[in-house]
């Protein structure tokens, strides 16, 4: 787990989907290190149960939880379990995504493309949804939605995924004017090119500081230990050129 301030998260609870791997169990270990119970979702439960192991080993506290980001009813057991073991939730990271193909729109699979967007985008709609209620109780909170670079640099091969991420941009945008009343701010974290499974085929922009998952903890951080009425619709990006 890396290094931090083991008192910056503390007492808080955070809910992070996609955190078997790459950018998602970076950010699930700085948070435990951080002092946050982390909620480590996604769809294979082996990943999730190593993320969860790392985080107990270390002296954290984590629990694992397969969900679909996909099924509305799996991410509303999520976070009602998160809310069971841990008494609330103040953290929601919506990480979880896909890349499925890597094909023309003229050749490209109608099931795949609309597959892309269900995850991407309906399931980051289905994250945030099914974790407002446990929010509000808390009577703040924040919502981190990882978005690409890609949502505004379209890359031949890669439609499905840059309008999932560019209609994330917009659900942030709309999320953040309906929930500001609550005190819940909700931000987008672009990592830009970070070397995972799912961007083992994508193009790298030229001259781009392509990082490891690692790299993108500190915002990470950043953004989940902002004060309550701290800023909101933003996109922070660790891209070299927006």
């Amino acid at each position: 787990m890396s290094r931090t301030d083991p008192n910056l998260l503390k007492n808080k609870v955070a809910v992070i989907t996609g955190a078997g791997r790459g950018i998602g169990r970076a950010i699930a270990l700085a948070y435990a290190s951080a002092g946050a119970a982390v909620v480590c979702s996604a769809r294979g439960e082996a990943e999730i149960t190593q993320t969860a192991n790392l985080i107990r080993e270390a002296g954290g506290r984590a629990i694992a939880h397969v969900a679909d980001v996909g099924d509305y009813q799996a991410i509303a057991s999520l976070f009602q379990r998160a809310s069971n073991e841990y008494g609330g939730i103040d953290i929601v990271v919506a990480n979880a995504g896909v890349a499925l193909e890597q094909r023309r729109i003229a050749d490209s699979d109608p099931a795949l493309w609309s597959k892309t967007i269900d995850i991407n985008l309906t399931g980051a709609y289905y994250t945030a949804h099914a974790a407002i209620p446990h929010l509000r109780r808390r009577g703040a909170g924040k919502i981190i939605m990882v978005g690409s670079g890609q949502r505004k640099r379209p890359a031949p091969g890669f439609s499905a995924y840059s309008c999932s991420k560019s209609g994330l941009w917009m659900l942030t945008q709309s999320l953040a004017v309906e929930l500001q009343e609550d005190n819940i701010s909700v931000n987008e974290l672009i990592p830009g090119p970070v070397r995972t499974d799912l961007t083992r085929n994508a193009p790298m922009p030229p001259g781009e500081w392509v990082k490891e998952p690692a790299d993108v903890v500190p915002l990470a951080l950043f953004l989940a230990s902002m004060p309550d009425a701290g800023p909101s619709a933003q996109s922070y990006s660790l891209m070299r050129r927006a």
